[in-house]
């Protein structure tokens, strides 16, 4: 005769055999109505824009500015490349929570980018001639304002303007810890979004030796209290922010929560790493996270654009430059003996080697084990090498690293192999620079981080510097980089 601990193990088994499997379970991308209307009103104001600027041309000047088929071409050859920029450069992401000026910036970025586009299509087709230069130029005008306008009233509705009571969501957070207060902080800052924070579930006490960092009057108590609060409609969205270690513990919460109506949200504390290029990738149905990665893995076209924007720039730059650069290379071989280009070995993308170009400043051409970094009033460095590192002369001949295609015009800049594998010892993700092609400026440069880094604590800032840049890539970025070191170029006081 079976004891009756033996018939409950086999009550249990039976239980657990009919049980449905859910291993076959995928995650769905999340899209938004919302954005694909956004998208919608944005081409409408494009096409619409183009019909206005006739149309107020043909009432001032009747028969003159006639409806032609170059006219529709512009159209909707500026509604799909405003699509694919404004894609592109992020405009229909809600989840940034920015302000308006920064949304701004990616609008009219993208609307360059489409005219600049555009007239490049219709001038090498041979169409730009038939068209009323006047007519696009205010349909150019009339189409920035009128989108400005639009987002401006999208971003006061939709994250500014407090929504609705009826509209609202109740939201408890399980987790008093540092990812809970950013959910409290976008719940806050994104009104639109529909949550009205409720409060903090833990069940670890309010102590000071206690790993709890919310205010004590938001904490609303354990998790028995949550499940109640959850079961009586207090709560109606639960968002768990507990550790991936405590995995036993989230599982019997999310099973208890199973017990309610209450839509639950599970948030992985990835940001307990240094993300770099951090990437949400859906493998059938399977979310996998990249930690470290470049912008360009996951997204070729990013790549192609990238390359894009070296070639045209640098092949610009070196016609421009090609008449002063012989004259640099005239005196260097006039100032000082030893070779005009000067190529050192350093790493590129994925710290392969690859040969920098520079015009030779110095009186010593070092490029081995031990490589002496630049010091103000270096004696190895003669008055016009100085000149030449002042303005960054010496760097033009790197404008054929990049069309040779080892290098960018924006990127890490890339520092000597003896430098490099000094560093990788000192800092911390040091080698993580390396996901993309080193370029001749860089986000560290123009944000106070050029010259002399004779400390480790300003290697670790531009190394800082050089993974925001990876983590924040686009070529609005670029553009804006480039514009800054122009400008940096004749006022830097740490260029030596």
């Amino acid at each position: 005769m079976s004891s009756p601990l033996s018939s409950e193990k086999i009550e249990l088994a039976r239980i657990a055999a009919v049980k449905p499997s859910y291993t076959s379970a995928f995650v769905r991308p999340h899209l938004t109505k919302q954005q694909a209307l956004v998208r919608v009103i944005d081409s409408c104001i494009v096409l619409t824009s183009l019909w206005l600027a006739m149309l107020s041309l043909n009432l001032i000047w009747p028969g003159e500015y006639d409806w032609n088929d170059i006219y529709l071409t512009y159209g909707f050859s500026g509604l799909l490349l405003y699509q694919f920029f404004a894609e592109y450069n992020e405009v229909y992401y809600n989840w940034r929570g920015a302000g308006f000026a920064h949304q701004l910036f990616r609008i009219a970025g993208s609307w360059l980018l489409t005219l600049v586009a555009v007239a490049t299509l219709l001038f090498f087709s041979k169409t730009a001639s038939d068209a009323s230069r006047l007519a696009i130029g205010i349909w150019s005008t009339i189409s920035l304002l009128l989108l400005a306008v639009f987002h401006a009233a999208y971003h006061y509705l939709t994250r500014v303007a407090s929504p609705a009571e009826c509209h609202s969501l109740s939201v408890g957070v399980v987790g008093a810890n540092a990812l809970g207060q950013r959910l409290e902080g976008t719940f806050s800052n994104m009104p639109g979004l529909g949550y009205r924070f409720s409060g903090y579930y833990d069940d670890r006490k309010l102590e000071s030796n206690r790993r709890l960092s919310c205010d004590p009057e938001k904490w609303r108590g354990d998790l028995d209290c949550l499940y109640e609060d959850a079961r009586s409609g207090k709560l109606e969205a639960i968002f768990v922010t507990l550790p991936m270690a405590a995995e036993i513990r989230v599982r019997d919460i999310l099973e208890k929560l199973g017990d309610t109506t209450a839509t639950v949200f599970y948030v992985p504390d990835l940001f307990a790493f240094n993300l770099v290029s951090s990437r949400c990738v859906m493998l059938q149905g399977i979310p996998c996270f990249s930690v470290y990665g470049s912008p360009f893995d996951q997204e070729p076209m990013d790549g192609m654009l990238k390359r894009a924007e070296d070639i045209v720039l640098s092949t610009l730059i070196l016609c421009l430059i090609a008449l002063p650069m012989l004259f640099i290379a005239i005196g260097v071989k006039l100032s000082s003996p030893g070779p005009v280009i000067f190529r050192q070995r350093r790493y590129g993308v994925d710290s392969s080697p690859i040969d920098v170009w520079k015009f030779r400043t110095m009186t010593v051409c070092e490029n081995g084990p031990t490589v002496t970094q630049a010091t103000r009033n270096d004696p190895r460095i003669k008055p016009y090498g100085a000149f030449l590192r002042r303005y960054s002369l010496d760097e033009l001949p790197q404008f054929v690293n990049v069309l040779q295609g080892c290098m960018s015009i924006v990127g890490p800049r890339p520092h000597a192999v003896a430098h490099n594998e000094f560093y990788r010892k000192e800092i911390s993700q040091y080698m993580l620079r390396h996901k993309v092609k080193p370029g001749i400026t860089g986000l560290a440069q123009v944000s106070g981080c050029r010259g002399e880094t004779d400390t480790i604590g300003k290697m670790e800032s531009r190394v800082a510097y050089d993974l925001r840049y990876i983590q924040s890539w686009s070529l609005l970025l670029d553009l804006k980089v480039i514009l800054l070191t122009i400008f940096q170029v004749f006022r830097d006081p740490d260029a030596y």
